[in-house]
């Protein structure tokens, strides 16, 4: 599925928050109801490498979105994924945790002796507290096992380097590591702005 396929208004660039992808499109599809625009579509992602995803999924810059059953089998024909331990949660505005995020990368080879690339994967589910499935029961839906949809944002990370994930390499800005460290520098009390 590529953006050529989708019937979207010129202009329309996909550019969502992680609170956007759980509350309005994860949970929603995970309840069976109506997801507008409905734009991110099904894919078994292990059959594939990461580099096959255009095409498949939803682009938005250099990213791809899609919706997978989760799964224990992380394999395709050329790698593997790979946990990174670290898990965060996604919270709305007002501070409520609506699903969770975990980090994976991407392997050439075959486990445990394959070589890290610079593919990383997103692996947004909902929290485990089956609130989901209660609450579409109260509005007439069939009670569904909410946590065995994931919404996934695969990317590959810019520069090549090992180092930790910079933020815009995630979110879509263009800023390089060395302008988020100069950006979070706490010399700003220096800088005087006009009025």
């Amino acid at each position: 599925m590529g953006d050529d396929n989708v019937n979207l208004p010129p202009g329309f660039r996909f550019f969502p928050t992680d609170e956007e992808l759980v509350v309005h499109f994860l949970y929603r599809k995970a309840a069976l109801l109506p997801c507008h625009p409905d734009v991110i579509p099904d894919l078994d992602l292990y059959p594939y490498d990461p580099w096959e995803l255009e095409g498949r999924a939803l682009a938005g810059g250099n990213q791809w979105y899609f919706y997978s059953r989760k799964t224990s089998n992380r394999v395709s024909a050329n790698g593997y994924w790979k946990a990174m331990g670290v898990d965060e949660p996604v919270v709305t505005s007002a501070n409520k945790k609506v699903g969770i995020k975990k980090y994976q990368v991407f392997y050439m080879g075959q486990a445990p002796a394959g070589i890290k690339t610079n593919w990383i994967m997103q692996e947004y589910c909902l929290p485990d507290s089956g609130s989901s499935s209660r609450s579409s029961k109260k509005r007439g839906h069939p009670k569904i096992d909410s946590i065995r949809w994931v919404l996934c944002r695969v990317f590959e990370r810019n520069g090549g380097s090992q180092g930790s994930l910079c933020e815009g390499d995630v979110d879509g800005a263009e800023l390089s590591c060395l302008d988020e460290v100069f950006l979070s520098l706490d010399d700003l009390d220096e800088i005087s702005l006009p009025n």
